[in-house]
């Protein structure tokens, strides 16, 4: 099976342009970012409840912990949260009318939560309206731990961000692009 296409930052730009365009755009935005700038799953982020977010005095937490029953492989991980995602978030939360923590964070059209696969489906309907062949609801996960490769990060980081168990499923997350190969011989 082919591995989902990653996204340069031009293409994310694209689908984000696109999002602001339709309803719903705050809540497509945070959801789609949160696999971008997080590299969460999109299982994790349909899983997300208010209060996983949502610190008591409003502000956005710097830290998601999520528990086993909302990842892929049922263990509890911890995901850190940017300044520019928290920023994100926070406007997504003010659009909220109801801020209960128990309440789902991402709710469909008919007011109910996100299950992985609706939101699988929506991201490729997203990703195919702005004509991004290859990608998928995967593509967000594969672009953060690939621009994190290509700024240096150490592949042991990498694995503790996005999850694994493995050090061999992150490295095969790790695009490789000409960027990368030419700032890697421009250090000899």
């Amino acid at each position: 099976m082919k591995q989902a296409k990653t996204l340069t930052e031009k293409e994310l730009k694209q689908v984000l342009t696109y999002i602001s365009l339709k309803r719903h755009a705050a809540r497509n935005r945070a959801m789609l970012l949160l696999t971008h700038w997080a590299g969460m799953r999109v299982g994790e982020v349909a899983a997300l409840r208010i209060g996983d977010v949502l610190n008591a005095d409003n502000s956005i937490k710097s830290e998601i912990r999520l528990l086993a029953e909302q990842t892929k492989g049922r263990h509890a991980r911890t995901v850190f949260v940017g300044q520019r995602l928290r920023k994100e978030l926070m406007a997504y939360v003010a659009t909220l009318k109801c801020r209960s923590t128990d309440k789902p964070l991402f709710a469909t059209q008919k007011k109910q939560g996100f299950t992985a696969n609706t939101l699988c489906q929506h991201f490729h309907w997203l990703y195919k309206e702005v004509g991004i062949d290859g990608a998928s609801s995967h593509s967000g996960r594969r672009s953060f731990i690939t621009n994190l490769a290509s700024k240096g990060v150490g592949v042991r980081v990498l694995m503790a961000l996005a999850g694994h168990r493995d050090i061999s499923t992150t490295q095969r997350y790790i695009d490789v692009n000409d960027e990368m190969q030419r700032a890697a011989v421009d250090l000899v």
